[in-house]
């Protein structure tokens, strides 16, 4: 009887866990999962965010911004904008105030896959890739290389597999292709074929867009489709800090608008020098650039989806470097997440991101901290939070790749503490002390018991290739190395035809009617 209570609970031991953990999880049982809420971390008070908005708003109309092209000088000013004799136009209150009150509030963006959607409201979070890293880190090498379009491709098929990069924007930029609009439409041909996720992407130049939409128009089999479903948005760099418009980027946005492209609002600037050296200062900075950004595309077309991207960030004052992987990184994120929520509209940031040129141990350390306060925080993009290197000139495959268990962590850490009154466990506690006859002879431990067991997937996040391993079993797997194992499973990946191919024929006319230099 004694034994029959001490053993009698367990179900089936470890052969038992082992099917479990090898039998692919329902996505209601998964523990983890794109756009779980945030918000629990709030580096600014509610006093805080008063002062920054009211300051952004003070920025918007005594200083303004310069440099917008005509064309959104018609739009601005028609809507509200003063125009003056210095160039500046500049936005009142209650312009600003009525713009945000048009925005899009909850913002879809597609996947060519639809089980890949991602709904951007409150504080939903998502992690993805995103930059324009000019080099790729080669591991086992040690030494960076110019990118290539087939290095996007690969980044685009890599990220197609992992559960936890839930969006590729352009992480890097094909080198290899010198023409600018060659170079654009190549961008979103490889993307698109490497993955059926959302994709962002940028434009050198206005005249460049119609080629990409028609390519897009082919993909997703009509305008009326594509439009119905953009599975790719517009990542604009609308903003040149501080203060003045990017007059490129602002005609390609309005070229993307009347396109159908969702559109990422991206300022970008480096405390210290493009923006105010505090943290605070840089936040204000950003959030009044992003404000006119609001301002510009819902007077052009009210509603239309667009992300309030404050991207502000580190710079060690020491050198003038950029420090995407510091302290004061993550803490310019999180505080740019709570000024997302305080206007309702949908935010993101950049996150994840490292100085470190491999990764190694200082990679490690940066891109966990800002990825998990990011997701704390809210954010509902988290931009770079993968694969990013050398302070975004450099982009790493097998990084990618290790990112992915690190997010999983992070996502854990964002799924927070459930208290109910089964997790709180009253009677699991009982009867493992007690028995379930109140015998008192209970197992004494909560190994094999059924709720471990049935909680064992759902409530715990499992690195794919992180090692938990004693030193004596790692010594008898002969001391696997974790970078090697990453470079082993990208060139499984890579084996592996992509999931997003196109069709034969449709690739056939795509690459009969444009320039195509992917392989």
């Amino acid at each position: 009887m004694t034994e029959q209570i001490r053993t009698g609970r367990r179900s089936g031991g470890r052969a038992a866990r082992m099917a479990l953990r090898a039998a692919p999880l329902s996505e209601d049982k998964r523990p983890i999962r794109p756009g779980m809420s945030g918000g629990q971390y709030k580096p600014l008070s509610d006093a805080d965010i008063a002062r920054i908005h009211q300051t952004a708003l003070d920025a918007l109309e005594q200083i303004g911004l310069a440099d917008a092209p005509q064309t959104g000088v018609d739009i601005m000013v028609g809507a509200g904008a003063i125009l003056g004799d210095d160039g500046r136009l500049r936005f009142p209150r209650a312009l600003v105030e009525d713009m945000l009150s048009k925005a899009a509030r909850n913002v879809t963006l597609h996947g060519r896959d639809p089980a890949y959607d991602m709904e951007l409201s409150g504080s939903k979070v998502h992690y993805g890739t995103a930059g324009a890293a000019v080099h790729m880190v080669d591991v086992l090498g040690r030494e960076y290389r110019e990118s290539t379009v087939q290095d996007l491709f690969d980044a685009a098929k890599i990220v197609d597999t992992l559960d936890n990069i839930h969006f590729l924007q352009r992480p890097m930029v094909a080198r290899d292709i010198t023409d600018n609009a060659t170079m654009d439409l190549n961008t979103v041909y490889a993307t698109t074929r490497g993955t059926v996720k959302h994709i962002g992407t940028s434009f050198t130049e206005a005249g460049f867009v119609p080629d990409c939409v028609e390519l897009l128009h082919m993909i997703a089999g009509g305008e009326d489709a594509w439009r119905a479903r953009p599975f790719v948005s517009n990542s604009n760099c609308f903003v040149v800090p501080p203060m003045k418009f990017a007059t490129d980027a602002c005609t390609v946005m309005e070229e993307c608008i009347r396109s159908g492209f969702p559109v990422l609002l991206l300022s970008a600037g480096m405390a210290g020098a493009t923006a105010p050296p505090t943290v605070a200062g840089a936040i204000v900075q950003a959030v009044a650039e992003c404000l006119a950004g609001i301002v510009y595309v819902n007077a052009m077309k009210p509603g239309h989806p667009a992300i309030f991207g404050t991207w502000p960030f580190g710079l060690d004052l020491r050198t003038g470097a950029m420090s995407v992987g510091s302290g004061e990184q993550a803490l310019l994120t999180a505080g740019c997440a709570q000024m997302h929520q305080f206007y309702g509209v949908p935010g993101g940031a950049a996150a994840g991101a490292s100085d470190s040129k491999l990764p190694d141990m200082q990679a490690g350390w940066e891109q966990m901290c800002s990825n998990v306060m990011a997701g704390l925080s809210g954010l509902n993009m988290v931009y770079e939070a993968a694969g990013m290197h050398a302070s975004l000139l450099g982009f790493c495959h097998e990084s990618l790749i290790l990112g992915d268990d690190l997010i999983g962590q992070a996502q854990r850490c964002v799924r927070g503490i459930e208290v109910t009154d089964d997790t709180l466990g009253l009677e699991e506690i009982r009867a493992t002390c007690l028995g379930t006859d109140g015998s008192g002879l209970g197992p004494g431990h909560y190994l094999g018991t059924d709720q471990t067991l049935n909680l064992m997937e759902s409530n715990y996040v499992y690195p794919t290739l992180g090692d938990r391993t004693s030193p004596k079993e790692w010594a008898e797997k002969d001391k696997p190395d974790l970078l090697e194992n990453a470079v082993a499973r990208k060139e499984a990946i890579l084996a592996q035809p992509s999931a997003a191919e196109f069709d034969p024929m449709l690739d056939a006319e795509i690459r009969k009617r444009f320039d195509i230099r992917l392989p």
